[in-house]
């Protein structure tokens, strides 16, 4: 497939936003793919912006030619960074969409590789969800590249329920098996976190009890060996979930604490609904009092946020990695 016959990549649609995912083998299928796209769109005079895995960046700007790119309209950021937390790719997709208002925004984003963990998988899969909610009736195309050589079969069922539109092997067709967002981010919310520990400190808190909360979680994070500035990351995060569960979600949670072989990890749990799924995913505003400033704030600070909203409540596991990536206690 030519940048030329990429139907979303130059023109205006019946459709104002286009979400294909792009299934590809190797690398000539890639750039076929991804730099016929971003072509296309160069040449109409579109704002890009590119968020992949690193090594594949380094590709594109070959076959884009290095420096020969409207630097403008073309924005080159390593996914690996970008969206390591798949919970913050969303804001940094409409941040870029506001940038350019007026303006068709095309944008390719690669939010699972290989080396992605099962955790990770789920909640990339849900941000692919949900950025159908997010983006309907805006003037965008956002093409997801997917290696089906190197991603399990599973990877690429969730691909064609999370995305209306598929491209594979020069070809496009609407996805027989497309789901709606709120069918997908359920289907999320429906699988089981694997069980905390046993040796998982716990603590349970209500009104008044915010300062116990962030002393508990910052001297366990030191013993754990979050350096200082992580460390102030994590206790931050920690005390916005503990507010929201006291202001949203009952009066009262239970904080969970533990470390595995990479990571600190912090469960908040508690009685409250999340009405909203797309809640921290959207810079909040000044005056934002509905529980999105703290989720969004959660979503910048952390390596992961796991969500789950069931009928019991709310659980939010929040991940930051240790400096080299071992636990001490």
């Amino acid at each position: 497939m030519t940048g030329s016959e990429h139907p979303h990549a130059g023109r205006e649609d019946p459709e104002p936003f286009v979400h294909p995912a792009l299934f590809y083998r190797t690398s000539e299928e890639y750039l076929a793919g991804v730099g016929g796209f971003v072509t296309a769109a160069l040449d109409a005079g579109d704002p890009v912006l590119v968020a992949v895995p690193g090594p594949r960046l380094g590709l594109l700007r070959e076959y884009l030619g290095a420096g020969k790119s409207p630097a403008d309209r073309l924005t080159l950021v390593d996914m690996t960074e970008f969206g390591r937390n798949p919970g913050r790719i969303l804001a940094g997709l409409r941040d870029f969409a506001d940038r350019h208002a007026g303006r068709p925004a095309r944008i390719v984003g690669e939010p699972i590789w290989a080396r992605r963990s099962p955790a990770e998988v789920v909640e990339a899969t849900r941000h692919e969800a949900l950025i159908n909610a997010a983006f309907t009736g805006r003037t965008a195309t956002i093409l997801c590249p997917y290696d089906t050589a190197a991603l399990p079969p599973a990877v690429r069922d969730g691909a064609c329920r999370t995305h209306p539109v598929l491209w594979e092997g020069g070809t496009e067709r609407p996805s027989p098996h497309y789901a709606g967002p709120a069918a997908v981010n359920a289907d999320c919310d429906a699988l089981p976190l694997a069980p905390a520990p046993a040796g998982a400190r716990t603590v349970v808190f209500a009104a008044g009890d915010l300062g116990e909360v962030r002393h508990h979680a910052d001297s366990w994070a030191h013993e754990a060996g979050l350096d200082a500035p992580r460390r102030g990351d994590f206790v931050l995060a920690v005390a916005e979930a503990a507010a929201n569960s006291i202001a949203h979600g009952g009066g009262r949670g239970t904080l969970s604490l533990w470390a595995d072989r990479t990571s600190c990890v912090a469960q908040i749990s508690d009685r409250g609904r999340l009405t909203d799924p797309l809640a921290g995913r959207r810079r909040p505003t000044l005056d934002s009092a509905d529980g999105g400033r703290g989720l969004w704030m959660m979503h910048q600070l952390c390596d992961l946020v796991e969500s789950r909203a069931t009928a019991d409540g709310l659980t939010l596991r929040l991940h930051m990695a240790l400096p080299d990536g071992s636990a001490s206690s």
